[in-house]
């Protein structure tokens, strides 16, 4: 499957010929000569939030292995935030600012297999968030009884709208410790584990022992109260804490029930939550919800669906509460197994999507889940493809989220054995544990696994905004078939319905003849594969 590194350098190239890019971008998105030179080891992000000036201040302690010689380091912080000062064993060292790029000069000689560590001071108003999480930053909002409710998103974005840090995917740092300083009366929950708080300054710490994408690092602070209870899952007991607004707490005591049901079905299907040291939390938000890792914000108003709709139109979307199972499906994908580079960005939507509807599965049956995915094609934009340029900070195409879980149920099809499939994403989570990886590298591995070529199928699907069509003309008993709409070389395999037979036909781009018995008016294609079909004279 090599062929695809030529494939994909010019997709790249021909996705960035129709959009401008500027230098910003490039610092941002690519894996510069000063971002590659040190691995992250620790953060302690220590700081104080000020909501009645919309201000923060503090530090990031960064601790880093040398990879190979370099004296400047880049670190990411997007005005107006501003770096103060940064520091390394005592000495103030030289920051040179571009953009959103700040491009530290050390003294200390950086010697290959060392950790060193440098301490980066800021401070300033941090962007506002628009329509979060989409257009993210701070939300600083009240809760009805006039208290401050403050959150963070800012998947995108990037984490350095708010705090200084390596702002690039492919980099998770080892384990963390987020300390914030909270307006008096008021809680912050952060991720991981509480350890412990600070009265006289109402400082919250939070450590986090597993790896952890920047976007997913995260604050919410407001006048919470915790309930929680203990799941006895794969890898023992997990503590499942829940932290909502005082005046929701018996609402949330019944709706959050929808969580160790999301985690019994989830742990069938990809395998073990992978954060189990770091504990799972819903945080109630004064927005929808996002997938922050060990912290999964919760927005939703308490209804089923999606802000009470069902995306698929079904009926069966109102099962479930949306936004505790897709935020919480992240877990696995986008926060266990995370992508490198923005691009690949179908790796966490287009799984996630497709666990809503294995939810389904879990509790209401095949037929039901294969209702609500399908339904959920009515979503479907085919405005570009799924995949977008590398190395520039852009994703591709929002159909990431149903189309990707579409390509997805289609592939459970032509795997063959539910069984297998289940094996094919527990193992994912268990090859790709706690890493960042490339589509590539999942692509293979479902190839690899299923006994399947599927490279035709991903490049048709991730690559192409085009839906294969399944053409065929009627002949009497004979029936004529191909398919249109496809990359070169695509011939996935196709089950039709005749009579109420099943049949598998393996069209390609030419035609092909196969003689049925039975009524060929009665021809319907099976709906599970995410193809169009139409009879032509």
């Amino acid at each position: 499957m090599k062929h695809f590194t030529t494939f994909l350098v010019l997709l790249a190239f021909t996705g960035a010929m129709g959009q401008e890019f500027t230098e910003q971008d490039t610092l941002r998105g690519s894996i510069t000569p000063e971002r590659e030179w040190w691995d992250l080891n620790y953060y302690h992000l220590d700081v104080a939030v000020d909501p009645d000036k919309k201000f923060i201040s503090g530090s990031n302690t960064i601790r880093y292995k040398v990879l190979k010689k370099n004296q400047v380091m880049q670190i990411d912080l997007q005005p107006p935030m501003k770096i103060e000062r940064v520091t390394q064993e005592g000495k103030e060292l030289e920051v040179v600012h571009k953009g959103n790029a700040h491009f530290v000069h050390l003294i200390k000689k950086q010697k290959k297999g060392d950790y060193n560590e440098i301490k980066v001071f800021y401070s300033g108003h941090p962007r506002e968030a628009v329509r979060a999480p989409w257009d993210g930053g701070f939300s600083w909002k009240k809760d009805k009884n006039g208290k401050d409710f403050i959150a963070t998103s800012n998947q995108g974005l990037g984490a350095s709208v708010w705090w200084p840090n390596k702002d690039h995917m492919y980099d998770e740092v080892d384990s963390m410790l987020i300390s914030v300083k909270a307006p008096k009366g008021l809680m912050d929950v952060s991720n991981g584990r509480l350890r412990k708080v600070d009265r006289d300054t109402n400082t919250y710490h939070w450590f986090v022992s597993n790896p952890i994408n920047n976007y997913g690092v995260n604050i919410n602070i407001g006048d919470y109260v915790h309930f929680g209870e203990k799941y006895e899952g794969e890898k023992g007991t997990l503590d499942m804490d829940y932290y909502v607004l005082r005046d929701n707490l018996e609402k949330a005591k019944e709706h959050f029930k929808d969580a160790p049901r999301m985690m019994k079905a989830f742990e069938h299907w990809f395998g073990p939550y992978p954060f189990y040291e770091d504990s799972f939390k819903l945080v109630e938000v004064p927005y929808l919800g996002m997938e922050h890792q060990s912290s999964v914000t919760y927005g939703n108003q308490y209804m089923k669906g999606y802000l009470g709709r069902d995306l698929s139109g079904t009926g069966w979307g109102l099962k479930f509460d949306f936004i505790i199972i897709h935020e919480a499906g992240h877990e696995w994908f986008a926060n266990n197994i995370t992508y490198k580079d923005i691009a690949d960005m179908w790796v966490h939507e287009g799984f996630t999507a497709y666990s809503e509807n294995l939810f389904i599965d879990y509790y209401y049956g095949k037929e039901a889940s294969a209702d609500y995915v399908v339904g959920t094609r009515s979503n479907i934009q085919n405005d570009k493809p799924i995949i977008g340029p590398y190395g520039v900070n852009t994703e591709g195409s929002g159909d990431m989220y149903y189309k990707g879980a579409n390509m997805l149920h289609t592939i459970r099809q032509l795997a063959g054995d539910d069984e297998k499939w289940r094996q094919i994403l527990r193992g994912l989570n268990k090859e790709f544990y706690h890493q960042t990886v490339t589509t590539q590298q999942i692509e293979d591995y479902i190839s690899t696994q299923s006994g399947i070529d599927l490279s035709k199928v991903f490049d048709q699907y991730l690559r192409t905004a085009m839906i294969p069509v399944f053409e065929y003309k009627v002949d009497g008993k004979q029936l004529k078939y191909r398919y249109t709409n496809t990359v070169d070389g695509f011939q996935m395999p196709l089950d039709i319905w005749v009579d109420g037979k099943s049949h598998t036909l393996t069209p390609t781009a030419e035609w092909k003849t196969r003689e049925l018995r039975g009524d060929l008016s009665t021809l319907q294609v099976d709906r599970n594969y995410y193809v169009d079909h139409k009879q032509v004279k």
